[in-house]
């Protein structure tokens, strides 16, 4: 099974990374109130480009000077199943099995539009009727990152 990777982000605006394994990269897209576990609770997710499968673990620090510069830190990991439909054809739903996020999801395209999704929890046994997400990157939790920053092997300005 393939999988699933989401990154919290603390770039100008803190945002959700949400990425899915596919054809040998992470599809990617960020999604700036994070996903919910809440089906009416309809969250727009912008695709961005195709992220190395490295970055599945990529935690600490994108430097000043380079695109998306912040704290990153995997926020929920885990495997993921296809169940209908294609990135391709704009509508996939999915399966997730993660820490935080579970059961059945859809990734649909806006009509017109080329980037602009909506990540939509579909109705299961694991949908809740009122969901809030919560950052796992605190003071005690961003010093740790400080800490243990990885060398970051990016382009500058890219």
């Amino acid at each position: 099974m393939p999988f699933f990777v989401v990154h919290e982000h603390h770039s100008k605006h803190l945002h959700y990374d949400f990425r899915l394994e596919m054809d040998k990269v992470l599809k990617s897209w960020a999604v700036p109130k994070g996903p919910s576990m809440a089906p009416h609770d309809k969250r727009l997710a912008i695709q961005v480009e195709d992220h190395p499968l490295e970055y599945r673990t990529f935690e600490g620090i994108i430097p000043q000077g380079y695109y998306g510069a912040g704290p990153v830190l995997i926020w929920d990991s885990g495997m993921y199943e296809p169940l209908k439909g294609s990135i391709d054809d704009g509508q996939f739903e999915f399966t997730l099995d993660g820490r935080k996020l579970k059961g059945a999801f859809v990734l649909t395209r806006l009509k017109g539009k080329t980037k602009e999704w909506l990540l939509i929890k579909k109705k299961d046994a694991y949908a809740v009727t009122s969901y809030r997400i919560t950052p796992d990157l605190d003071p005690i939790s961003l010093k740790t990152i400080k800490e243990k920053t990885p060398p970051c092997n990016l382009e500058e300005g890219a």
